[in-house]
């Protein structure tokens, strides 16, 4: 292997520009995700009266302290919530992560009941079936914190009621795989969400808040006239000595999470925290990442700076260095796990989508994660070629991500726009775990593309017909295609949409990988107990 040569001066104008433009960014993300946390915490008042911890607190003290924390998808439901973008409270109304519990790692996920009492949102269902995906396919025991008023009803949409039973179905499959469900339940868990914590293989619930129950005292006089109390339907007292539906009584919050992270310490579970390989970290500043990557995205940039910063020791084994030289595929190491990485350097031709198939092929046959830093505006276009078969190539590449069998992390680090978002294993083909910087657009093209062959297909379609062109009509008309792409391209649309895992601060990508590779050979090396049938309540 051959130590990658510094090419970067943070001396430069263009790196101070960049560097700039990304640290803009980063706080615009971080202002995001302090909006939420300010959001939940303005329910700190009401929590602490009735002796209860916020979402956050409870988050913290079910995991192990000092302990790593991947937490996931903090963008979703951005500007989707409310009218007014500035007002939009980001996160969907779940805090999700993978972190560990008792030295176990699990996917961890806690209803934000700090805001609008952890009421179910639309990209709160996406994110929350996402990281149940997640969790299967990692092989994590599903940790829930739960406190909910169910479906909010006055933005009640009859497709979310149908799809939201996906999220009980998963946590069937969870205990059908083997992988316990531990459920506390810090306050409502009610109608159809009921089986939320039913469902679950350990329940833990808590004195004079827990309150589960299909029909809600309002619900049920209206539908049978009972007149009964909360308590009476669905407390922790009732549910754990007559229905028994609840397995572990606690005092309060603390309490419960204290009973949930002994139900993980007794749990015969790998405990095993990382590899012991040793390894060197890279002879680059991380920090340096914040400069490399250009804000515009039709500037070129040499990825292979990006990989020294990342990887062990800088240290990169290129493979085929000048066959299809602007897509660029080797092997390293990140905190002592062996990785094949594939990146772009401009578009994908046809050398290039053969090297990488090629490449993909190997990974398998050696059982290597492969890591897309995705920076692509696409595969080549142009008569010369479609004659070398650029559809034909580029299919292959897609057949062979679609069909490795080895982990695959996709990081969206610039552009990745049409087919090229698809050959570099975009989120729609389901790579492991998916994170982009904050500067990474994705679209099926550049605005100024949409927009310009808008144009050519009007102005021909006027031809046609024999009409003038309204010049003021048809750049009015490009105005509005380039705002409409350009609206939707970046993290804060595309994370906000839940197309991929989160946003991270490209310093924080080395630790990023470090975790999540960590997470993929345990779970891949794990065998739980399979069953055909999920643990039923008595």
């Amino acid at each position: 292997m051959a130590v990658i040569e510094n090419t970067v001066s943070p001396a430069s104008e263009a790196f101070k520009a960049n560097q700039q433009g990304m640290l803009g960014l980063i706080a615009r993300l971080r202002a995001l995700e302090q909006r939420t946390r300010d959001a939940s915490a303005l329910a700190k008042d009401r929590f602490h009266k009735r002796s209860q911890l916020l979402p956050r607190e409870r988050v913290a003290l079910v995991l192990d302290p000092g302990a790593p924390f991947l937490e996931l998808s903090t963008l979703a439901g951005y500007m989707f919530d409310v009218p007014d973008v500035e007002k939009s409270v980001p996160g969907g109304g779940v805090i999700a992560g993978i972190g560990f519990v008792s030295g176990i790692r699990c996917m961890v996920s806690a209803s934000d009941a700090g805001i609008d009492a952890g009421a179910l949102q639309p990209f709160g269902l996406d994110k929350t079936l996402r990281v149940q995906d997640l969790a299967l396919e990692n092989k994590l025991p599903y940790v829930q914190l739960v406190e909910s008023a169910g479906a909010n009803l006055l933005r009640y949409r009859v497709e979310d009621f149908v799809r939201g039973g996906n999220i009980f179905r998963n946590l069937a499959r969870l205990s059908a795989a083997g992988l316990p469900v531990v459920t506390v339940t810090h306050g409502s868990s009610t109608a159809g969400g009921a089986y939320q914590t039913g469902l679950s293989d350990y329940i833990v619930m808590v004195r004079g808040r827990t309150r589960a129950f299909l029909a809600g005292p309002p619900l049920l006089r209206a539908a049978t006239g009972e007149v009964a109390t909360e308590e009476e339907l669905g407390g922790a007292e009732m549910h754990t000595s007559i229905s028994g539906l609840g397995d572990y009584l606690a005092e309060d919050d603390r309490d419960g999470l204290r009973i949930a992270r002994e139900i993980m310490l007794a749990l015969p579970w790998d405990r095993l925290r990382g590899n012991a390989t040793q390894y060197k970290p890279p002879r680059y500043d991380q920090d340096e990442l914040r400069g490399i990557m250009p804000m515009d995205h039709k500037r070129p940039v040499d990825m292979r700076q990006v990989i020294a910063r990342i990887v062990d020791d800088s240290d990169f084994s290129e493979f085929g260095t000048n066959y299809g030289p602007a897509t660029v595929c080797g092997h390293a190491r990140v905190a002592g796990e062996a990785l094949g990485i594939i990146t772009n350097n401009g578009p994908l031709d046809v050398p290039g989508a053969n090297k990488a198939t090629h490449f993909i092929q190997a990974c398998c046959q050696s059982r290597t994660p492969l890591l897309y830093l995705n920076n692509t505006t696409g595969y080549m276009v142009g008569r010369a070629y479609e004659e070398a078969g650029m559809i034909k190539h580029g299919s292959k590449m897609i057949q062979a991500v679609t069909s490795a069998t080895v982990p695959q992390i996709t990081i969206y680090c610039g552009a990745s726009f049409g087919a090229g978002n698809y050959g570099m294993c975009g989120r729609g083909f389901h790579p492991r775990f998916c994170f982009s910087w904050p500067n990474a657009k994705t679209a099926v093209m550049g605005g100024e593309q949409a927009a310009e062959t808008m144009a050519i297909v009007t102005e021909a379609a006027a031809a046609r017909r024999g009409k003038p062109i309204d010049k003021g009509r048809l750049e009015a008309m490009k105005a509005e295609i380039i705002g409409v792409f350009e609206s939707q391209m970046d993290v804060f649309s595309t994370s906000a949409r839940l197309l991929d895992d989160g946003v991270i601060d490209p310093r924080d990508t080395r630790a990023v990988l470090a975790e999540v590779l960590a997470i993929c050979r345990e779970g891949d090396a794990r065998t739980p107990q399979a069953m055909q049938f999920s643990v039923a309540r008595p």
